[in-house]
C-alpha cells in the first residue's frame, strides 16, 4: 500500500484508493498510516475520534469503522488471492496495526532524506545537504493531512511533521547560502518572510542573502519590518542574534561576507 500524508491523505492498494469519504474513518486511517507497522491502541484511537467525550458505544462504533476500512481494502485486493484485508489492517492485542512495505509511506521517506541531509550539512558537505533536503521538501504537497479532520492525537503528529519540514527548509537554505547562492535565494526568502512575518531565522537568512547580493539597504528594511511586527504583536524586540546581524549589516562588517555561518 502506498500512503501519502504530506498533503492530502492518499492510500492506494494495487491502484485502488482505500481512503474513505467519512470523516472519522479517515481519521483512523490517517493515524494508522502515521504509525504504520506499529500497533495503535484502542484508547489512542478513541481519544483521536472523540477526545474526552467518549460515548458508551465507542468500542462497537470503532469496530464498525475498522470494518469499513477493511471492506475498502478488500475491494482493492480482489485480484490478489494470497492476501486478505485482515492481513493488511491487522487486529492486535489492545489495538490495530496497518502493515505496509518499507518505503511506502511518504513521511518515512521524508524523514530519512532529511536525516541524511542533516548529516551531510553537519559534515560540511553543503552540496549534498542541499540536494537531499531539497528532495525531501519536494515530497510535500501542501499542509500535512490537509483534508483530514484532526483530533488531539493527530494534531500533535501534524505539528511535529510541520516543525520537521520547517527545520529541513531552514537547513537547506543555510546550505545554499554557504554555497554562495545568495541571489537565487532572495525571491524564495521574500515569500517565506512574508508568510512567516515573525520568523527570525527566515528574516536573518533574507538579510544575509540581500546583503551579499549588494542590497544591504533592503536587508535593513527587512529587519525593521520584522522588528515592527514583533513590537506590535508581542511587545518585544528581536533576539540579540538578529540585533547583532542588523548591526553587522549596518556597519558593513566584512565578517558578514566571510563567515560560513552568517545566517545563524
Amino acid at each position: 500500500m502506498e500512503i501519502k500524508v504530506l498533503g492530502p491523505l492518499a492510500a492506494v492498494e494495487r491502484g485502488v484508493s482505500v481512503v474513505p469519504s467519512a470523516a472519522k474513518p479517515r481519521q483512523i486511517l490517517a493515524l494508522l498510516a502515521l504509525q504504520a507497522d506499529h500497533v495503535v491502541t484502542v484508547p489512542t484511537l478513541m481519544e483521536e475520534i472523540w477526545g474526552e467525550n467518549v460515548p458508551r458505544s465507542a468500542a462497537t462504533t470503532l469496530q464498525t469503522y475498522i470494518l469499513q476500512l477493511r471492506r475498502r481494502i478488500a475491494v482493492a485486493l480482489e485480484d490478489d488471492p494470497a492476501r486478505e484485508a485482515k492481513d493488511v489492517l491487522i487486529t492486535q492485542h489492545g489495538g490495530y496495526l496497518l502493515q505496509v512495505q518499507p518505503g511506502q509511506v511518504d513521511v518515512q521517506e521524508f524523514e530519512q532524506l532529511a536525516a541524511s541531509g542533516r548529516a551531510a550539512y553537519d559534515a560540511g558537505d553543503d552540496r549534498t545537504a542541499s540536494e537531499l533536503l531539497g528532495r525531501a521538501l519536494k515530497m510535500w504537497h501542501g499542509p500535512a493531512l490537509v483534508d483530514v479532520r484532526v483530533g488531539s492525537v493527530l494534531e500533535l503528529e501534524v505539528l511535529r511533521m510541520e516543525e520537521d519540514r520547517m527545520a529541513a527548509l531552514e537547513r537547506r537554505v543555510d546550505a545554499d547560502l554557504r554555497l554562495g547562492r545568495h541571489t537565487e535565494l532572495v525571491p524564495e526568502l521574500r515569500v517565506l518572510s512574508a508568510r512567516h512575518p515573525m520568523h527570525e531565522n527566515f528574516c536573518a537568512q533574507l538579510m544575509v542573502a540581500l546583503h551579499r547580493s549588494g542590497n544591504s539597504w533592503r536587508a535593513l528594511e527587512s529587519y525593521q519590518r520584522l522588528r515592527s511586527t514583533l513590537i506590535d504583536e508581542l511587545g518585544m524586540e528581536p533576539s540579540p542574534k538578529l540585533q547583532r546581524l542588523h548591526h553587522a549589516v549596518l556597519s558593513g562588517d566584512p565578517q558578514l561576507d566571510a563567515t560560513a555561518h552568517a545566517a545563524r
